[in-house]
């Protein structure tokens, strides 16, 4: 059984933050995907992607977060990341992910800075 995934979205001063809750991995990118690409197609370029209630990564997930920076970049926009989870942090670190992305640690701080 999948565990519980949930993907929703709000507009807050003119930035969209995008809120992922369960599992990032090959059965739910497509879905994160179509989200954040609608986003993006409606004209939002300034995004915050909240990871905070995420429960798990894979790779599948992370190039789908460089996928998303380059479709931001190229219509001049910004991605700023929302990660809590000391184990998800380390992956970025390891991968040296986390010198390609703005990473916060609330929504607020990313909004901000």
């Amino acid at each position: 059984m999948q565990p519980e995934f949930h993907i929703s979205h709000r507009e807050e001063d003119d930035w969209t933050v995008v809120e992922i809750h369960g599992e990032i991995d090959i059965h739910t990118v497509p879905r994160i995907r179509d989200h954040v690409v609608h986003r993006l197609e409606t004209g939002h370029r300034r995004l915050v992607v909240d990871l905070a209630g995420m429960t798990f990564m894979d790779s599948t997930g992370l190039w789908l977060l460089v996928g998303i920076r380059k479709r931001i970049r190229s219509r001049t926009g910004d991605l700023r990341l929302v990660i809590t989870n000391p184990e998800v942090l380390r992956i970025f670190h390891v991968t040296g992910l986390h010198q390609v992305f703005p990473i916060h640690g609330s929504v607020e701080s990313a909004m901000t800075e």
